[in-house]
C-alpha cells in the first residue's frame, strides 16, 4: 500500500521504466518502498544530524539560511519518509535552535562584499593602544563564543583606558610587564571573573545576565569565577538577603556549558554556578584600611569634615575641600581617630585627592572612608568607619586578580577613578568593560521600585510570580536553563535596548514543553452525567505523561459516570469552527471514549448547571472508528459519589499595563494591570496528580499551560500557578 508522495513517485519511476503495468510485483513494491514505514522519531533523528552538520552556519545566517541544503541528507538517508512531515519537522527544530523570527530575520540579508586587501598599518602608538586593547561598542560574541571579543588574559599589558585631567595631563592606565607577569603566575593564565552582588535585596533577572556574563565566561575558558558579596554598607545588608543570593546563584546554574549550547533543550538535568570562592569584600577590610593609609602616605587622600549638603555644594561650584591640603602627618592621625571612634558619624570621612575640576564627577575628590556606628553582618563591631563602593571595588578585583571586571554600563564613568585609585596604589588592574543592562517591557526592575512594590503590599513578597525577581520566576515554575537561553540570545553587547517580554516566555516554553509530563485538569468544571454509563461504574483509562515519545509513561485516569469538563467547552450554538460540545454534538474526552450532548440543564441564572451525554464505550482507539474532531480536557469521579480533588490556580499576566512603566514617572504606580492575578477556586485534577505534586514540580495542563505546584500548597490543597500559556499570544 502506497502511503506518501514520495512512494507514489518511486511507483510512477518505475512504471516508465517498464512501459506499463508492472510484470514482477517484488521488484515494484522495492522501487515504490511498498511496506517500509519510517517512524516520526526516525525522522527527528536524521533532521537533527542534518542541522548538527551546519549548525554554525544556520546560527550565523539564521533564517537567511538556505534550508532546503538540509533536505538532502535527510531524504537520503530516509528514502521513503514523507516529505511533508520531514520539512515540517525541518521547520520546527530550526524555530527550537534559533527562536522566533526577529526584524532582522525578516530584512533582504546584505549582500557580502569581498575584502579589499591592506596595506600593512604600522604599529599603534601608545595613546592608541586604550582603544584597540578594550572591545569596542556594540561589540559582539559568536554563537558558539559570547565572550570572543575579549582580550586575554596574556593580552592585560596593553592601555586599558586614559585618565584625562583638568590641568591638561594624562595618565595612561596598563600594567607593567614585571606586575602582569607576577599576576599570570599567581593565576597560571586562566581567566580569572567575579559576581559581585550587593547584598541589600532579591536578586532578579537582571542579575541573571550578570550571572551568565561572569560565570559564563569564566566556564567557556576554563577559568573561576568568584561569588563576592559587596557588603561595605552595613545599615543596607541583612543576613536574609545573603542567604538568598547564595540560594539563588546556585539555582541558576547549568549543565556542562558545551552540552548547554548545541541541545539546551535536551538538558534533563542541571547543576548549580560553582563559585570558584565565595568572598566577601568585609573580608578584606584590613588589607583596604592598609591600602588607606598608603594613599595618605602618598598625599593622595585626606579627612576631611565638611557634611554631605556641604560636599555636594562645593563640588557643584568646582571647589575644593577646606581641608583638602592638610598634611600627612595630620591626615593620619586624624584618620586614626575615625578608626578609634573619636568622631560622631558625618563629622568625618577620608576623600581621595582626585581632581576637583575635572569633567568626570566620579573624580571629584570622592569619599573613600565614612563613619558608621553599626553592627556588620559579617565583621560584627570590628571597625566603625567603613569603605566606599568606588574604593572598595577595584582593590577586591585587584586583590583578587580579576583579569575581567564586567559590569553594566552606568559604572562606565567610573572607569576613570577605579583606574586612578589602582594606579596610583601601583596594582595590578584588570580589565573593564561595560554591557548593556538587562531591560524587559511591562515590568520593573530597579531594586527602589521593587521594593516599593513589594512593601506597599502591591504584589504579595519578594518571590510573587508576577516579579521578574529570581525567586519569583523560580516561584512561577521558571526553569534556570530558560533563563540562560534568554539571555544567551539577547548576547552581551553595549547597545541599550528593551527586551519584549515575550522572547523571555519563548524560551520558558520551549524548556517546558520538552520536560514537563502532561496530565489532564479541569480550570472552571461543568458536570457531565454520562446517562448510559452505569452509577456504580467505576474503572481507568491510560492517559500518557509524553505523548508520542518513547520516554512517555502511562498513568491512570478514573472513568465514571460523572466526568467533568471546562465550562467553555460547551455552548447552546455550534459553529464550524467550534470543536467544543454542543445540544446533538460530539466531542473526544481525551485518551478515553467520545460523548454525545442528548441534554442539558440550567440555573436560576440561566447558566448551565448540567450537561447529559451518552459515551461511545465500545470506541476503541485505531479500531477503524473515525473519532469527533474537538478533544476535550475532563476529570471524573473518582469513585460513584466521590468529588474530584479541588485546587486553586493561580492565573498570572504582565505586572504593568505599558511596555514602560518606567518612562511614566512618578506616576509608574498607576499603570499596574488590574488582571494580572486571577485566582480560580475550585479546578479539578486527577488523584495520580493530587497524591504526587510536590512544591515548584512542573506539569503542562493539556490545552491549559504549563503549572507549576506553588510553595503554599498543603495535602488535599493544592496550589498551581500558571507558568505560560501554551501559545505565544504576542501581537506584531
Amino acid at each position: 500500500m502506497l502511503q506518501t508522495t514520495t512512494q507514489l513517485d518511486g511507483a510512477f519511476e518505475y512504471l516508465k521504466k517498464v512501459g506499463g503495468e508492472p510484470t514482477d510485483a517484488a521488484a515494484f513494491e522495492e522501487a515504490a518502498g511498498v511496506g517500509v514505514v519510517v517512524t516520526p522519531e526516525q525522522i527527528s533523528a536524521a533532521v537533527a544530524d542534518a542541522i548538527g552538520s551546519k549548525k554554525e552556519q544556520l546560527l550565523e545566517d539564521r533564517y537567511h539560511f538556505n534550508t532546503n541544503l538540509l533536505l538532502a541528507p535527510v531524504t537520503k538517508a530516509l528514502k521513503w519518509a514523507d516529505g511533508a512531515a520531514v520539512r515540517a519537522e525541518l521547520s520546527s527544530q530550526v524555530e527550537a535552535l534559533l527562536g522566533h523570527k526577529t526584524e532582522a530575520d525578516l530584512a533582504p540579508p546584505e549582500k557580502k562584499k569581498k575584502p579589499k586587501a591592506e596595506k600593512p598599518k604600522p604599529a599603534p602608538k601608545v595613546e592608541e593602544q586604550a582603544a584597540a586593547a578594550a572591545p569596542e561598542e556594540g561589540a559582539a560574541g559568536t554563537a558558539d563564543d559570547p565572550y570572543a571579543f575579549m582580550p586575554k588574559p596574556e593580552d592585560n599589558n596593553q592601555v586599558h583606558t586614559t585618565v584625562n585631567f583638568s590641568d591638561g595631563s594624562v595618565m595612561r592606565i596598563a600594567n607593567s610587564p614585571a606586575v602582569l607577569a607576577q599576576h599570570m603566575q599567581r593565576t597560571g593564565g586562566k581567566v580569572v571573573t567575579r559576581f559581585p552582588p550587593e547584598p541589600n535585596g532579591y536578586l532578579h533577572i537582571g542579575h541573571a545576565k550578570a550571572m551568565f556574563v561572569d560565570f559564563g565566561m569564566a566556564v567557556q575558558y576554563g577559568g573561576v569565577c568568584y561569588l563576592r558579596y559587596d557588603d561595605t554598607n552595613p545599615e543596607a545588608e541583612k543576613q536574609e538577603y545573603i542567604d538568598h543570593i547564595a540560594e539563588i546563584v546556585s539555582w541558576m546554574g547549568l549543565s556542562p556549558w558545551k552540552e548547554y549550547i548545541d541541545h539546551i533543550a535536551e538538558i534533563v538535568s542541571w547543576m548549580g554556578w560553582s563559585p570558584w570562592k565565595v568572598t566577601y569584600a568585609s573580608q578584606y577590610f584590613a588589607q583596604l584600611h592598609a591600602y588607606a593609609v598608603q594613599l595618605i602616605k602618598a598625599g593622595k587622600a585626606f579627612v576631611c569634615h565638611q557634611s554631605k549638603a556641604e560636599i555636594e555644594e562645593s563640588r557643584e561650584q568646582g571647589l575644593p575641600s577646606p581641608w583638602r591640603e592638610r598634611s600627612i602627618e595630620e591626615n593620619l592621625r586624624l584618620f586614626e581617630d575615625m578608626r578609634r571612634g573619636l568622631y560622631k558619624e558625618g563629622e568625618a570621612t577620608l576623600r581621595m585627592k582626585m581632581d576637583h575640576k575635572n569633567e568626570n564627577p566620579n573624580m571629584w575628590d570622592s569619599v573613600a572612608y565614612r563613619i558608621k556606628y553599626v553592627q556588620h553582618p559579617m565583621a560584627g563591631d570590628e571597625w566603625c568607619i567603613y569603605p566606599s563602593y568606588d574604593f572598595t571595588h577595584c582593590l577586591c578585583d585587584a586583590i583578587e586578580d580579576i583579569t575581567h571586571s564586567l559590569c553594566t554600563l552606568e559604572f562606565e564613568s567610573r572607569r576613570a577613578s577605579y583606574y586612578w585609585l589602582l594606579d596610583v596604589l601601583d596594582t595590578y588592574k584588570p580589565v573593564v568593560w561595560e554591557y548593556s543592562r538587562l531591560n524587559i517591557t511591562n515590568t520593573v526592575l530597579s531594586k527602589r521600585k521593587l521594593n516599593r512594590l513589594v512593601t506597599e503590599d502591591h504584589v504579595h513578597g519578594w518571590d510573587d510570580p508576577r516579579l521578574l525577581t529570581l525567586a519569583g520566576l523560580r516561584r512561577r515554575g521558571v526553569a534556570p536553563a530558560s533563563i540562560n537561553a534568554f539571555c544567551r540570545e539577547i548576547g552581551i553587547t553595549r547597545n541599550a535596548n528593551v527586551i519584549p517580554y515575550h522572547k523571555l516566555e519563548h524560551h520558558v516554553r520551549l524548556h517546558l514543553d520538552v520536560n514537563s509530563p502532561r496530565t489532564l485538569a479541569v480550570l472552571r468544571p461543568l458536570k457531565v452525567v454520562l446517562t448510559n454509563v452505569p452509577e456504580q461504574h467505576s474503572s481507568t483509562v491510560q492517559g500518557a505523561t509524553l505523548p508520542g515519545r518513547l520516554e512517555s509513561q502511562a498513568y491512570d485516569l478514573p472513568f465514571s459516570r460523572v466526568v467533568y469538563i471546562e465550562a467553555s467547552d460547551f455552548r447552546l450554538q455550534d459553529s464550524k469552527d467550534y470543536y467544543g460540545l454542543a445540544p446533538g454534538k460530539s466531542a473526544m474526552l481525551r485518551y478515553a471514549y467520545p460523548i454525545t450532548v442528548i441534554g442539558y440543564s440550567t440555573a436560576a441564572d440561566g447558566s448551565i448547571s448540567e450537561v447529559a451525554a451518552e459515551a461511545d464505550l465500545s470506541f476503541v482507539a485505531g479500531g477503524g472508528k473515525k473519532p469527533p474532531k474537538g478533544v476535550l480536557n475532563w476529570v471524573a469521579q473518582p469513585a460513584p459519589g466521590q468529588d474530584p480533588e479541588h485546587a486553586e490556580v493561580r492565573l498570572y499576566d504582565v505586572l504593568f499595563k505599558s511596555e514602560a512603566p518606567d518612562a511614566l514617572g512618578d506616576s509608574w504606580l498607576e499603570d499596574l494591570n488590574p488582571d494580572s492575578l486571577q485566582v480560580v477556586q475550585g479546578a479539578m485534577v486527577n488523584p495520580h496528580l493530587a497524591a504526587t505534586a510536590k512544591a515548584f514540580d512542573r506539569f503542562q495542563f493539556e490545552r491549559l499551560g504549563y503549572f507549576s505546584v506553588d510553595p503554599d500548597s498543603k495535602p488535599g490543597q493544592l496550589v498551581f500557578n500558571r507558568t505560560v500559556t501554551l501559545k505565544d499570544s504576542f501581537k506584531k
